[in-house]
Parts: structure tokens; sequence; C-alpha cells
């Protein structure tokens, strides 16, 4: 008869256990590093890219990088409004995680934006004071998630993909938005003694602006602390509260949702507008922290919907990732102006901040290409089964 001893058992269970964790710490360590190594290399090559461009059409060259640091960061003042161009930014992108951890796609946030500082215009000119602030920045989230709302109830009424009603959305809201700005009953400035006003909105009051923090002679808006708070806040929501977990299986598997007794209907609908909200938010903050002069402008939003929506992407979806990912956006956007100072044509400064964000893109989808194949999604399983969408 053979025994077994039980002290041999756990010990070896537990060396098993421990060279089990240190494979996989030697594997995620390996993967940080070539992962490091494919950022080094993507940027390297899209700055030689740049250069050569510059250096065909008979700009500065040499100056690139230089050019760059020097107008986000190194030159006085210069990262303080870094810190204000990447706020918005974050803002935006935590929306963004929100409705893609629900499983929906909502690339509609740069009309989402423009409604929200649309509707915080609105308000803000029509009163004056602190508390007119807040009603100016709950316009703006009202406004953003009204305007995602829409897509919502195409997206459960009538089967249409988001992706599609929130991107056609975006034209929609930059025609509406315009006409708002031909009628001085809406957001027309009616100051006959102020030039181009067909073309903007009033001045928003001193006293309904968002304060500024000075620092070594940097100055930065109190929006740029909101939004780190937001992602701190959003992080925690999303992997310690009951709601972010419900999030998070909708988005994995609707059936299971379903049956586990998340309103699939509602919390869709919800996830999609919060994302709204954020970019209205961004928007109205945008305008209160002085954007276009304290002004509601056509082309307001000025792409921070689509560069909030790449923020999102790089960081794969983490909020606190998307601090210094959204601070990075900023200095390109900071450091290609400064660039175009320096003589180089804007159209070319255009075309590098692009290589630069493409540098960005380009190593989170190699690692995910390489984490597919090395452990691919599992099969779905067959059901005859209906999924019914029922709200609670």
């Amino acid at each position: 008869m053979t025994t077994t001893d039980p002290a041999a058992t756990h010990a070896t269970s537990t060396s098993t256990s421990a060279s089990t964790s240190a494979s996989a710490t030697s594997t995620s360590a390996s993967r940080g590093v070539t992962l490091v190594l494919l950022y080094v290399l993507a940027i390297a090559i899209a700055l030689a890219l740049s250069a050569a461009l510059i250096a065909i059409t008979g700009g500065p060259w040499r100056k690139v990088l230089t050019a760059l640091l020097d107008g986000s960061f190194r030159r006085p003042g210069r990262w303080g409004d870094t810190l204000a161009e990447s706020a918005p930014l974050l803002v935006v992108a935590l929306g963004a995680i929100v409705s893609t951890r629900a499983g929906l796609v909502n690339i509609g946030q740069e009309g989402q934006l423009a409604v929200g500082a649309a509707t915080a215009t609105y308000v803000a000119t029509h009163g004056g004071g602190p508390l007119v602030l807040l009603f100016a920045l709950v316009a703006g989230v009202v406004g953003g998630a009204v305007w995602a709302g829409i897509a919502a109830l195409l997206r459960y009424w009538r089967r249409v993909p988001e992706v599609i009603t929130t991107l056609l959305l975006v034209f929609v809201a930059s025609q509406g938005t315009g006409y708002l700005l031909t009628r001085t009953f809406l957001l027309l400035d009616d100051d006959p003694n102020k030039p181009n006003r067909v073309q903007t909105s009033a001045q928003v009051d001193a006293d309904t602006r968002i304060g500024f923090i000075r620092v070594f002679g940097n100055e930065f808006p109190w929006s740029v602390v909101l939004a780190v708070v937001l992602a701190v806040v959003v992080a925690v929501m999303l992997s310690r509260s009951t709601w972010g977990f419900k999030l998070s299986v909708l988005g994995r598997n609707p059936r299971t949702a379903q049956r586990i007794g998340v309103p699939v209907v509602l919390a869709g609908a919800a996830a999609l507008m919060i994302s709204g909200a954020f970019a209205g938010l961004a928007g109205a903050a945008m305008l209160a922290a002085g954007t276009a002069n304290y002004r509601y402008t056509p082309g307001f939003a000025n792409n921070i919907g689509w560069e909030g929506l790449l923020v999102a992407l790089v960081a794969r979806n983490r909020p606190l990732v998307c601090i210094p990912v959204a601070l990075v956006f900023g200095a390109l956007r900071t450091g290609s102006g400064f660039l175009a100072a320096t003589g180089v044509e804007r159209s070319i400064v255009d075309v590098v901040r692009s290589l630069l964000v493409l540098a960005l893109l380009v190593p989170p989808a190699v690692a995910a290409i390489q984490r597919r194949r090395v452990s691919p999604p599992p099969a779905p399983v067959a059901t005859d089964e209906p999924v019914v969408a029922v709200a609670r």
C-alpha cells in the first residue's frame, strides 16, 4: 500500500505555483521591454520621416525635435499650455473608455464636445457669476449626453450601429452649431462693435470663467486638476465597483449580463450617454478656460474629440494610463504650433504631428496582435437561445 506524504505534496504544489508565478512575471517583463522598444523605434522612424519631409520642402529639418520640446516644455510658460491642452483630451478619453467597456464604439466625441460647448455658451452668456459657471458646466454635460443619447436610441430601438450614428452626428453637430451662430437669440454676438460677429458668440464674462493655477511662471486652468481627479474616479469605479463589473460583463457578453440581472438596454444606453457627457464637459471646460478667447466659434472642437479618442486607444482603455498619454498628445499640439513658428509650412506641421500620432498607435497594435497569436480568443459557443434585451 502506497502512502502520500502531505508535506511533500504541499511542497511540490508550492514549488509549481512559484515557478508558474515567476514565469508569468518574466513574460510580463519581457512584453513590457518589447513595448518600450517598439515605442522608441516607432518614434525614431516618425522623427526621421518628419525631418526628411521638412528637408525636402526646404525647412530647418535639424530643429524638428528641438522645436517640439521647446514648444511643449522647455520654453518659459510652455508646459502650462501643454497641461491646458491635455485636460480636455483626458476627459474625452475617459468617456471613450466607459462606452468601450460596455462594448459600444463611440467615435462621435467631436460632435458631442461641440454640442456641449454650445449649450454651455448659451447658459454662460445669459448670466454671470460662479454659480452660472457651474450651470454652464452642467449644461455642457447634458448637451453631450443628449447628443450621444440620439445614437443610443437608434442603437437599441432600430438596431443602427452606434459606430455609424455617432460618426454621422458629428457632421450634424457641426452644421447645427454653425446655425446657432447666425441668430442673436441663440448664440450670435449682438454687439455691433465686434468684428466678425457673424462667426462668434458673445464673450463669457470674467466671473464666469475657470480660474488659473500659477506655478514657476506657468499657468494652467483648474480644469487640469478636475481631469486628473476624474481619471482616478473612473479608474476606481470601473475596477472596484459593482457598476464597473456589470459594465465589463455587458461588454464581454450581453447574454451573460442579462442572466445576472443587468438591464442591457438601460446599462448600454447609459454608458453611451456618459461617454457623451464627458465629451460635453470637456467642451464646456474648454470654453470656460479660455479657448477661442472665451467665445464659441466654428471649429471650436479643433480635433480635441478625435485626438481624445486616440488617447484612449493608445492607453488601451486604462484610465490612469490616459494621464501621461494625454500629456504626450497635448505636448504634440503645443509643440507642433511652435514648430510652425520656426518657418515650417503649416500643412507640413500637420503631417509631422500625424506621423508622431501614428507612431504612438503602432506599438499597442503590434502588442495586441502578438497577444492574439499567443492566446487566441475562445471559439463562440453555439446556442439557439435568443438574447432578449429588456430594460429594467
